[in-house]
């Protein structure tokens, strides 16, 4: 009988686990950001917040933040393959979402692949809408992205919306 996994941490992102995160952006990304690239992006602490899920000791997923005024930007969020379907990537967006709105955001925003169903769902359970594309945005496939915003976030209506998905993430 196989013990269950420990339960998923999620943590700030930390030097110490860019390796981990490096191996997970490779299995999920034609073109994976470099090291140097998440190096700089967690030097910039007043305008940009990664995170990390960790199972343990291990990192399973990862995701991040830019703040522009008032608008929260979801730069990246990628979860092992291995652990898809287990409520990891809507714990990372839990911590974006509520740190982008710490933050003094009243909207967030991201871009996601148009054939990238099972994100858009995950994004459509927080809210997010479609408003736009970005044509031939993904310089590795030339592929369009959808832009999604969700509007209204430092409201009481929304922080219930994210109480409910944290509930049932938790109970996974």
């Amino acid at each position: 009988m196989t013990a269950p996994p420990p339960p998923v941490e999620i943590v700030e992102m930390r030097r110490r686990h860019l390796r981990a995160v490096q191996r997970i952006e490779a299995r999920v990304y034609p073109r994976p950001w470099s090291l140097a690239l998440f190096q700089s992006e967690l030097a910039l602490r007043s305008t940009r917040a990664y995170f990390v899920a960790r199972e343990g000791r291990s990192v399973v997923g990862y995701a991040g933040v830019m703040m522009a005024l008032d608008e929260a930007h979801v730069t990246t969020i990628a979860v092992d393959p291995d652990r898809h379907r287990r409520g990891i990537g809507t714990r990372l967006l839990l911590a974006l979402v509520r740190e982008g709105i710490a933050r003094g955001a009243t909207g967030c925003t991201l871009e996601v692949r148009l054939t990238n169903r099972a994100a858009q769902e995950l994004y459509r359970r927080f809210g997010f809408e479609a408003e736009g594309v970005r044509t031939g945005y993904y310089a590795d496939t030339g592929e369009d992205a959808l832009i999604m915003w969700a509007r209204d976030v430092a409201t009481p209506e929304y922080a219930a919306l994210l109480d409910g998905l944290e509930r049932r993430s938790v109970r996974r």
